[in-house]
């Protein structure tokens, strides 16, 4: 049942061969790997008014002049991170860059930020499209975080289907969102240039307000800077695209900085145009598109694709941290199983982790897309601060050929993400203070995963010394009473050594002199061992008892094999109604030294 479910989910196991037909080209990668930079459209302006809320909606001309230097920032990004990806072909962005340039530290610095701003993209953007949707039908607010826990296992099973396939159907909302909001701008605009939206609805750029400060600009363009996260999952992601992948990532890239420029400063002239503000129960785009088009077909048809697209932008992140994920795993700072590819080629375990992760995230902060947001931005601009820095070292200790202008760019990459980096945690220390907790974490915890991998390596190297000589076995059969199970345990054990000795352990007097009794009567040629728990343990005494084999058969150069006897029940569910304790006893010497554990079936027919 559980495979037929499986595969229906899922879909057919592919062949390693068909690796090369998971590629994507320019047009999926845009909706696979974008969606998260475009789907900050839709929240992106609405925190700049957040913020200028707080002193007057006559301060919200301020975000026209704070969106223009957003724009800044992002060209500066799209140029240094298309470097990047010539730089670095293989993948692994600001984790390579970083780690290559700056040192394992502050490459473990960028690698752990990006993983969690990958779970944090998962929540962020799931939390928006809920409150997308819950805009649209206000019935649905009291579940919103029900939705977005089924919305995330929906893109975690898509994303476990395969990269093409996901890429396939993720494309179709995507550029449905962009075609709304471009018909949302132009339609928009159409109505501001022909006067039909009254200019009283709005305070004139340049307008003094009073109560304004610089703290709060710079806050409000911090919030706003949340419109560039997702930029520099193309350079995560560049083993993913067809060839050439290099080039092919750039340019997708390109497309993904114009696209997200025109939308973002779209929204943002519509939105001082309109006097449009942040209310509670509804987002700045649904207002929008209601005074645009009024609450008809439109209305509805342009929340239901930005809805789409702030769940679908979940899926660059579900894109970004396998990769990301396996690149720290071949490098040893995270488990192997985030190495090895699922039925359907892709890094299965990293999009189940993370699957699980944001919805914890999401379930912790109860789904406030303004409580995650900060924390999401800070994750980001980590990485893109380290990742502009690699770079300057990186052309200063080569010198290629146009150096100097490459310099440049990085150079005014990593200022202006340095500076961001540091607006946030002036201006909102009291929401992305925990990333001076975890992030250390993180880090160490990289650090203890290497250890424990150098430390594996160094023990399973082969050396030149021969290693001790064992003269036979001691093989020991715990057994609970005399069975057919017992019985044909024993005779294996026979089989493999001269030296079997049965033990049971016994809870009461009375019984245990049954169970001798029925011993004896076999004839079998072992030894029975009784070892009477007062205690009703059944454990302690036969750990003792193997302590005492263990240090005899040392001497004698023997080494000591348990037995255990396990029957198989035809029907899974029916193991429930049988006693687990060999299954204790075996978890217990799993972490004994020098003990050989094995285990001999007994299927049951019926």
């Amino acid at each position: 049942m559980y495979h037929s479910i499986k595969r229906f989910l899922i879909g057919k196991p592919l062949k390693s061969q068909a690796a090369g037909e998971q590629k994507l080209t320019k047009l999926k990668a845009l909706a696979m790997l974008s969606s998260d930079a475009l789907s900050s459209v839709a929240y992106g302006t609405e925190q700049i008014l957040i913020i200028l809320a707080a002193v007057s909606a006559a301060a919200f001309w301020y975000s026209i002049p704070i969106a223009a230097g957003v724009l800044i920032l992002l060209l500066a990004l799209i140029l240094s991170y298309r470097q990047i990806i010539y730089a670095y072909p293989q993948g692994g962005g600001a984790y390579m860059v970083s780690k290559e340039n700056l040192g394992e530290k502050p490459g473990l610095i960028a690698g752990g930020s990006l993983l969690v701003d990958y779970i944090l993209t998962v929540a962020v953007s799931i939390s928006a499209g809920t409150d997308a949707i819950t805009s649209a039908f206000p019935a649905l607010h009291p579940h919103h975080l029900l939705i977005a826990v089924l919305l995330v296992i929906l893109i975690m099973i898509l994303n476990l289907r395969g990269l093409s396939e996901s890429a396939s159907i993720l494309a179709y909302p995507v550029y449905l969102f962009v075609a709304a909001l471009v018909l949302l701008i132009v339609v928009g605009l159409f109505k501001l240039m022909t006067g039909q939206v009254h200019p009283a609805e709005h305070t004139p750029i340049g307008t003094p307000v009073a109560g304004i400060t610089l703290f709060l600009l710079l806050k409000a363009f911090s919030s706003g800077c949340s419109a560039l996260t997702g930029v520099e999952a193309i350079s995560n992601a560049i083993p993913a695209f067809k060839n050439p992948p290099a080039k092919n990532a750039a340019r997708t890239l390109a497309m993904m900085g114009i696209l997200l420029a025109i939308l973002f400063t779209g929204i943002t002239v519509l939105a001082y145009g309109y006097g449009t503000g942040p209310k509670p129960n509804e987002t700045v785009i649904s207002q929008i598109a209601a005074e645009t088009f009024g609450r008809h077909t439109v209305y509805y048809f342009i929340q239901g694709v930005t809805s789409l697209i702030l769940v679908l932008a979940a899926n660059t992140g579900f894109s970004a941290f396998p990769q990301l994920a396996f690149n720290l795993a071949r490098d040893q700072y995270m488990p192997r199983m985030f190495t090895v590819r699922g039925d359907r080629l892709g890094f299965s375990n990293g999009i189940i982790f993370l699957g699980i992760a944001s919805i914890l995230l999401i379930l912790l902060f109860g789904g406030r897309t303004e409580h995650l947001i900060p924390l999401y931005a800070v994750g980001v601009f980590i990485p893109f601060t380290l990742s502009q820095t690699g770079m300057c070292i990186k052309w200063i200790r080569q010198k290629p050929k146009g150096w100097a202008v490459k310099m440049l760019i990085n150079s005014c990459g990593a200022a202006i993400s340095f500076m961001v980096l540091c607006i946030l945690f002036a201006t909102k220390f009291n929401l992305v203070w925990p990333v001076l907790l975890f992030m250390p974490a993180v880090v160490f915890l990289f650090f203890v995963i290497k250890n424990h991998y150098t430390a594996v390596s160094e023990q399973l190297r082969v050396v030149d010394q021969q290693p001790e000589e064992i003269k036979g076995t001691v093989v020991i059969v715990p057994v609970a009473g005399v069975t057919t199970v017992v019985q044909k345990s024993i005779q294996y054990a026979k089989s493999l050594s001269d030296q079997v000795i049965a033990v049971h352990v016994s809870f009461d007097r009375e019984n245990e002199k049954k169970v001798e009794k029925r011993w004896e009567e076999l004839h079998n040629g072992v030894r029975l061992v009784t070892l009477h728990s007062s205690y009703r343990s059944l454990v302690h005494p036969f750990d003792k008892f193997l302590e005492t084999v263990e240090q005899k058969a040392k001497k004698e150069q023997f080494s000591v094999m348990v037995l255990f006897p396990q029957f198989i029940t035809k029907k899974r569910w029916q193991t429930i109604l049988h006693n687990q304790s060999a299954f204790l006893l075996r978890v217990r010497l799993f972490w004994k030294k020098d003990i050989i554990v094995a285990t001999l079936p007994y299927h049951f027919k019926k």
